[in-house]
């Protein structure tokens, strides 16, 4: 990494320490500093330890971990498929993610937990756009126009169950679908940090291959690469990290499309940045938290709203900046 990259990183890790800390120091339960010092010695106060055992504790942990897995599949999606606006979410993640929560919830009521559901839903899907393609991962066009098609009819599945077959739960359901960190626990922390630290390593080994990739296939394979294997072992990985995160924060929409963005701008230089964009997508996710935990219009809205309204903004911001180039 270059002495910019490691500049930034430093940077965004420490703007995640801050942020993280004022989500647990706001507002009446807050927990401060010397409360943390105390709680790490053992020596918490009743409710400092409730509050970050049960509480503000595990939802901060849980964003933290889903950002890091949103961002790093997005920077790992866009790299092999050299589009700008491609995440895991675009070949139908996300969409088959909320399909299986909502037949979950529709034909085993009570007996499947909503993450169970996501990641069955979400294997499908992506078992869909794998067959479908006639050529697995090989080509990014047949992945993301299938994709699209996937996600469309997971889409409509979702709409009819919760529009017509659970009028009556459609409301909790619907957080879920958008994406929350309301009710989370200390293990579905634990799962998504075992996720993150089993793929992590396998992105790294991968990490010199992406570099070549990004110069094109015909120079990765000149340079002794192969340019099929290296984007159907990162779009496996991509999907991976997003179907963890997924598991435990339901599908946030724009983290993984925006964080590898974002990275790139800050270091003004082509290039996969995992490392960075996976520091932004955690960010993103502890800033929306603070949003919904601490900032009066916003209270008590799942996270994924404040994320997709992020999304949306960025994405005009993008075509705004794309306009004026070729105006100019």
């Amino acid at each position: 990494m270059s002495a910019r990259s490691l500049t930034l990183g430093a940077l965004l890790l420490a703007a995640i320490i801050a942020g993280s800390l004022a989500t647990l120091a706001w507002g009446e339960l807050g927990v401060g500093v010397p409360d943390l010092l105390a709680a790490a010695r053992g020596e918490a106060s009743t409710t400092a330890t409730f509050v970050l055992e049960r509480l503000r504790g595990p939802r901060l942990l849980v964003g933290i971990g889903a950002g890091l897995a949103f961002g790093l599949a997005g920077a790992l999606f866009q790299t092999v498929t050299r589009n700008p606006l491609g995440s895991p979410d675009v070949i139908g993640l996300g969409a088959g993610a909320g399909a299986g929560v909502a037949l979950a919830t529709l034909l085993l009521p009570g007996l499947v937990p909503a993450p169970v559901g996501a990641m069955v839903g979400a294997g499908v899907a992506i078992g869909l756009v794998h067959l479908s393609t006639g050529l697995g991962f090989a080509s990014p066009a047949r992945v993301i126009i299938t994709g699209i098609g996937v996600a469309a009819m997971a889409t409509a599945v979702t709409q009819y169950v919760v529009a017509v077959a659970l009028r009556d739960s459609s409301t909790q359901l619907a957080g879920y679908l958008v994406g929350t960190l309301n009710s989370r626990s200390l293990g579905q922390a634990a799962v998504i940090g075992g996720c993150l630290l089993v793929l992590a390593p396998a992105v790294a080994l991968l990490s010199h291959d992406l570099r070549m990739m990004d110069l094109g296939d015909q120079l990765a394979e000149a340079l002794g690469g192969s340019a099929i294997r290296t984007r159907t072992w990162a779009i496996v990985l991509s999907v991976l990290l997003a179907a963890a995160g997924v598991a435990v924060a339901g599908p946030i929409a724009f983290v993984a499309l925006s964080a590898p963005h974002i990275a790139r701008r800050m270091v003004g230089a082509p290039g996969p940045h995992l490392v960075l964009s996976a520091l932004v997508g955690a960010l993103i996710m502890v800033l929306a938290d603070f949003a919904v935990q601490h900032v009066g219009p916003l209270e008590n809205l799942p996270v994924g709203v404040i994320t997709a309204a992020f999304g949306g903004v960025y994405l005009g911001y993008l075509l705004v900046t794309a306009w004026k180039k070729a105006d100019a």
